[in-house]
């Protein structure tokens, strides 16, 4: 098997995943947004913006898309903001 042949398998393998956890209706930004976040936050409370932005597979999103993606994915309900601490942190909100 080709090395290319391996990674369409992977590929088709992470589709899956995604479908089956209800990932599927999200680009290809959120997803990354989404999983960055997830990551992130697993060490603390919640992310940061900032955090964020710094990721490697956040890094290479511009900006304006970057924040478009994160207002999606608060209006869709799989991130909150953290009234508690201010603007820029989230709280991630795991999936069943």
């Amino acid at each position: 098997m080709s090395e290319i042949s391996k990674l369409a398998e992977l590929r088709k393998l992470m589709l899956e995943m995604e479908r089956s956890m209800g990932l599927q209706d999200l680009s290809a930004v959120e997803r990354d947004i989404y999983y960055a976040a997830t990551e992130l936050s697993e060490a603390r409370s919640g992310v940061q913006t900032t955090n964020l932005l710094d990721h490697t597979l956040v890094v290479n999103v511009s900006r304006p898309t970057f924040f478009r993606a994160l207002k999606s994915l608060v209006c869709k309900g799989y991130l909150f903001q953290n009234q508690a601490s201010g603007r820029g942190q989230y709280i991630v909100k795991p999936l069943d």
